[in-house]
């Protein structure tokens, strides 16, 4: 078996930027990644160094202590995309940068990791987070989400291995989320609560 890396190759990872992967380190820490298998380094200048698919795996399981989850407050340093629901929902200038910021970081990442550099569907790192996944790319286009009990969007996961649940009680936003994900590279469906007649999405990420 591969040994585990060490406490400070591991804090490296840990530390790697939540959405593209990109990491920060020595050169003796990153070269040592690369060797493991849970980094790569790109062949474009400035050749920064970015989590492969099991280095983000290991992100995300938990060392000695547990890694923040996606729901951690803003407060906590540890970016999330807003799924609906959270209690402190307001809008700044600050969180608008981040969700820029995090929205253009996964483009780049798919951009690095699809076959020809594709931008126009999603990646792996979204097909393994997928609500996370969605959520940015509605809050990145401007929709609000849910604060606490309150109108807008909800995201949330469904049986399905591969689909999230979209939920507006505005039919009319709902329909604009659907529209937004299917130009961020999602296929989604409208459909209605058997008992509750309410309408919601069903989105999934897109393979061609």
């Amino acid at each position: 078996m591969t040994r585990p890396p060490t406490a400070a190759q591991r804090r490296v990872i840990d530390t790697a930027d939540p959405v593209t992967g990109r990491l920060r380190g020595t050169d003796a820490q990153l070269s040592a990644l690369v060797k493991r298998g849970l980094a790569f380094k790109h062949p474009r200048p400035p050749h920064d160094h970015f989590l492969t698919p099991a280095g983000h795996r290991l992100r995300e399981t938990p060392a000695e202590e547990p890694a923040a989850p996606a729901s951690a407050p803003e407060d906590s340093g540890v970016f999330a995309p807003r799924v609906g629901g959270e209690e402190a929902a307001h809008t700044t200038s600050a969180r608008q940068r981040e969700v820029h910021g995090a929205w253009q970081g996964l483009l780049e990442l798919r951009r690095m990791t699809n076959p020809g550099g594709a931008t126009d569907r999603p990646c792996d790192w979204e097909r393994a987070h997928l609500v996370r996944a969605a959520a940015l790319a509605l809050e990145a286009a401007g929709h609000r989400p849910a604060p606490g009990d309150g109108e807008g969007y909800r995201v949330r996961a469904t049986p399905q291995p591969e689909a999230v649940a979209v939920y507006e009680e505005d039919l009319t936003a709902l329909r604009a989320c659907a529209t937004t994900l299917e130009r961020a590279g999602w296929q989604v469906s409208e459909h209605t609560e058997p008992r509750t007649r309410a309408r919601y999405l069903l989105a999934s990420p897109r393979r061609t």
